[in-house]
């Protein structure tokens, strides 16, 4: 019996398949994950159709083959001017889309095991940024406390600097995450994945909330933190409302002149100030919601006084050995790279 073999399912199918189906029906995934991968495929698909000339619903999976992905990557460090590390997860969500599309598609493993076969870039990281007790306490007095929104943002640095937590954790916050009567008083957090986790909170904190709410309003499902019309803030509201506190904070803290103060460096800085406390690591990892304490030697990383205090500890070697110094020209070239 002749005839063709029925054509596996086209490119657009795979692709709407594997939001609708894989992520969101099979993964759960969170509508943070399902946005990044979105703006992946918008900004992949543009490039296609420049490089091609061929309209996004009009693409193969062949016509995705390493060459374009490639080109794709290095378009996004050069002409888009993004970081290493986000392309890097650019290219997470390219290859989990290839390895869903393997199983669609077996006709195009070669392709598809070429574009899994792109390895992530390696980078320098940077220091981690962080805070001093007392800049974080300018930052704290900064906004005016007589008006709505100076008490709002008073409140919503407290917890920043309390909890850790991140600023997706922060804007997602509802009134009746605020737990501040009888036993302990503490604030649910919603992290990464749908994670859940309590923090506790200092007597000072508590009071700073419950000044807020009793302004604020008790609505338990509105926003902790709302803006002016009520509904949530903004990832970008409320780092245009740490600038300008930050300009404030300067005036009376010479050290935040010129420096760059982002709501995660409210994070890192509770991190250092618990770990510079004494604070066992692997506590620190659980009130910052990281899945590995791993995660978190960051921070041991960036103490500098830490690692004098334990380098202080130790004797240093003696230094008895003649320099080496090399015998051949070749050897000194090489030394010199």
């Amino acid at each position: 019996m002749s005839g063709k073999a029925s054509a596996g399912p086209s490119f657009p199918q795979i692709l709407q398949d594997f939001f609708c189906q894989r992520l969101t029906q099979e993964r759960n995934a969170s509508n943070h994950t399902v946005a990044s991968y979105r703006d992946t495929f918008r900004l992949l698909l543009s490039y296609a159709e420049r490089r091609l000339g061929k309209k996004p619903s009009d693409l193969t999976l062949a016509d995705l083959d390493s060459p374009l992905v490639l080109g794709f990557l290095n378009h996004l460090e050069t002409d888009r001017g993004n970081s290493v590390g986000s392309r890097n997860v650019r290219l997470a969500a390219i290859r989990s889309f290839v390895s869903y599309a393997a199983h669609r598609d077996p006709g195009s493993l070669p392709v598809i095991h070429r574009v899994r076969a792109i390895p992530t870039k390696r980078h320098e990281r940077r220091l981690l940024g962080f805070l001093s007790r007392e800049e974080v306490q300018a930052i704290l007095d900064a906004p005016d406390r007589s008006t709505w929104s100076g008490q709002r943002d008073h409140a919503m640095w407290a917890t920043f600097y309390n909890t850790g937590a991140r600023v997706s954790e922060i804007v997602a916050l509802r009134m009746e995450d605020l737990h501040l009567d009888g036993g302990t008083a503490c604030v649910h957090l919603r992290g990464k994945g749908r994670k859940q986790r309590g923090t506790p909170l200092w007597k000072t904190t508590t009071r700073i909330l419950s000044r807020w709410k009793a302004r604020a309003g008790d609505e338990p499902s509105g926003p902790a933190f709302p803006n002016r019309a009520g509904g949530r803030l903004t990832r970008s509201g409320v780092e245009d409302r740490l600038r300008r506190a930050v300009r404030v904070a300067a005036e009376r803290c010479p050290t935040l002149q010129g420096r760059t103060v982002s709501p995660h460096t409210f994070r890192h800085s509770t991190a250092m100030h618990l770990l510079q406390s004494g604070v066992d690591i692997t506590v620190i990892a659980l009130w910052l919601g990281h899945e590995s304490p791993a995660t978190t030697h960051k921070y041991v990383e960036a103490d500098l006084a830490m690692k004098e205090e334990a380098l202080a500890k130790l004797d240093a070697p003696s230094d008895s050995r003649p320099r080496y110094r090399p015998s051949d020209r070749l050897l000194a070239f090489l030394d010199q790279l």
